[in-house]
Protein backbone atom coordinates (compact mmCIF):
# COMPACT_ATOMS: atom_id res chain seq x y z
CA UNK A 1 0.00 0.00 0.00
CA UNK A 2 1.06 3.56 -0.64
CA UNK A 3 2.45 5.52 2.16
CA UNK A 4 0.33 8.61 1.53
CA UNK A 5 -2.78 6.33 1.88
CA UNK A 6 -1.77 4.74 4.80
CA UNK A 7 -0.40 7.83 6.28
CA UNK A 8 -3.83 9.37 5.43
CA UNK A 9 -5.65 6.49 6.89
CA UNK A 10 -4.07 7.09 10.23
CA UNK A 11 -4.95 10.76 10.42
CA UNK A 12 -8.64 10.03 9.39
CA UNK A 13 -9.36 7.40 12.18
CA UNK A 14 -8.10 9.77 14.66
CA UNK A 15 -9.56 13.30 13.50
CA UNK A 16 -12.72 11.97 11.65
CA UNK A 17 -14.70 9.64 13.80
CA UNK A 18 -16.91 11.21 16.05
CA UNK A 19 -17.60 8.02 18.32
CA UNK A 20 -15.91 8.40 21.73
CA UNK A 21 -16.79 11.31 22.21
CA UNK A 22 -18.36 12.03 25.40
CA UNK A 23 -22.09 13.60 24.84
CA UNK A 24 -20.75 16.59 26.77
CA UNK A 25 -18.17 16.99 24.04
CA UNK A 26 -21.52 18.93 21.97
CA UNK A 27 -24.03 19.54 24.38
CA UNK A 28 -21.22 22.54 26.23
CA UNK A 29 -19.02 23.15 22.82
CA UNK A 30 -20.61 26.80 22.91
CA UNK A 31 -18.78 27.27 26.40
CA UNK A 32 -15.26 27.64 26.50
CA UNK A 33 -12.94 25.47 28.22
CA UNK A 34 -12.03 28.35 30.75
CA UNK A 35 -15.39 28.13 31.78
CA UNK A 36 -16.02 24.95 31.87
CA UNK A 37 -12.83 24.74 34.19
CA UNK A 38 -14.35 27.31 36.37
CA UNK A 39 -17.64 25.39 36.78
CA UNK A 40 -16.06 22.14 37.44
CA UNK A 41 -14.82 23.86 40.50
CA UNK A 42 -18.48 24.75 41.31
CA UNK A 43 -19.52 21.10 41.75
CA UNK A 44 -17.99 20.17 45.23
CA UNK A 45 -21.24 21.64 46.47
CA UNK A 46 -23.30 22.86 43.74
CA UNK A 47 -23.16 19.43 41.96
CA UNK A 48 -22.14 18.05 38.24
CA UNK A 49 -23.29 20.85 35.72
CA UNK A 50 -24.86 22.46 38.94
CA UNK A 51 -27.27 20.25 39.82
CA UNK A 52 -26.50 20.03 43.58
CA UNK A 53 -27.51 17.01 45.79
CA UNK A 54 -28.10 17.28 49.38
CA UNK A 55 -26.45 14.54 51.54
CA UNK A 56 -26.63 16.29 54.86
CA UNK A 57 -29.71 18.59 56.66
CA UNK A 58 -27.17 21.03 57.69
CA UNK A 59 -25.28 21.77 54.30
CA UNK A 60 -27.90 22.86 51.58
CA UNK A 61 -26.70 23.75 48.55
CA UNK A 62 -28.37 25.48 45.85
CA UNK A 63 -28.99 24.00 42.57
CA UNK A 64 -27.45 26.60 39.80
CA UNK A 65 -28.53 24.69 36.76
CA UNK A 66 -31.61 26.22 34.87
CA UNK A 67 -31.48 29.47 37.71
CA UNK A 68 -31.95 33.03 35.98
CA UNK A 69 -28.91 34.52 34.80
CA UNK A 70 -28.92 37.86 35.89
CA UNK A 71 -30.29 36.32 39.51
CA UNK A 72 -26.86 34.14 39.14
CA UNK A 73 -24.67 37.52 38.28
CA UNK A 74 -26.51 39.25 41.22
CA UNK A 75 -25.75 36.46 44.05
CA UNK A 76 -22.18 36.57 42.79
CA UNK A 77 -21.25 40.22 42.55
CA UNK A 78 -23.14 40.15 46.36
CA UNK A 79 -21.06 37.72 47.44
CA UNK A 80 -18.11 39.69 46.03
CA UNK A 81 -18.93 42.83 47.75
CA UNK A 82 -19.81 41.68 50.87
CA UNK A 83 -23.21 42.58 50.45
CA UNK A 84 -24.79 38.81 51.18
CA UNK A 85 -23.34 37.39 54.24
CA UNK A 86 -21.13 33.73 53.27
CA UNK A 87 -18.75 31.53 55.13
CA UNK A 88 -16.53 30.37 51.46
CA UNK A 89 -18.47 31.83 48.75
CA UNK A 90 -17.55 35.39 49.47
CA UNK A 91 -13.54 33.49 48.46
CA UNK A 92 -14.85 32.04 45.70
CA UNK A 93 -16.49 35.45 43.90
CA UNK A 94 -13.71 37.11 44.79
CA UNK A 95 -11.32 35.20 43.24
CA UNK A 96 -13.75 35.57 39.49
CA UNK A 97 -13.62 38.54 37.35
CA UNK A 98 -16.73 40.32 36.34
CA UNK A 99 -16.54 38.41 32.85
CA UNK A 100 -16.46 35.34 34.60
CA UNK A 101 -19.17 35.93 36.61
CA UNK A 102 -20.99 36.37 33.58
CA UNK A 103 -20.22 33.70 31.91
CA UNK A 104 -20.75 31.56 34.81
CA UNK A 105 -23.82 32.50 35.29
CA UNK A 106 -24.63 32.08 31.34
CA UNK A 107 -22.84 28.70 31.72
CA UNK A 108 -25.34 27.28 34.62
CA UNK A 109 -29.17 28.98 33.02
CA UNK A 110 -28.32 26.60 30.22
CA UNK A 111 -27.67 23.73 32.20
CA UNK A 112 -30.18 21.24 32.42
CA UNK A 113 -32.61 21.28 36.20
CA UNK A 114 -32.12 17.42 37.19
CA UNK A 115 -33.98 16.15 40.14
CA UNK A 116 -31.61 14.67 42.50
CA UNK A 117 -31.55 10.39 42.75
CA UNK A 118 -30.01 9.15 46.17
CA UNK A 119 -29.57 5.54 46.01
CA UNK A 120 -32.13 3.81 48.35
CA UNK A 121 -29.79 2.72 51.58
CA UNK A 122 -28.12 -0.71 52.13
CA UNK A 123 -26.62 -3.03 54.79
CA UNK A 124 -23.98 -5.19 53.26
CA UNK A 125 -23.17 -8.70 54.51
CA UNK A 126 -19.92 -10.04 54.64
CA UNK A 127 -19.65 -13.30 53.45
CA UNK A 128 -18.07 -15.69 55.29
CA UNK A 129 -16.43 -18.77 54.32
CA UNK A 130 -17.93 -22.37 56.03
Amino acid sequence: MNKFLLNLMLISSVILPSQGKAAEDFVYADFALHTRTLASSCAACHGTQGNAVTFNAEFDATSLAGLDKAYIVQRLTDFRSGARPATVMHRHANGLTLEEIHQLADYFSHQKKVKPYLPVSQTLKAAQDE
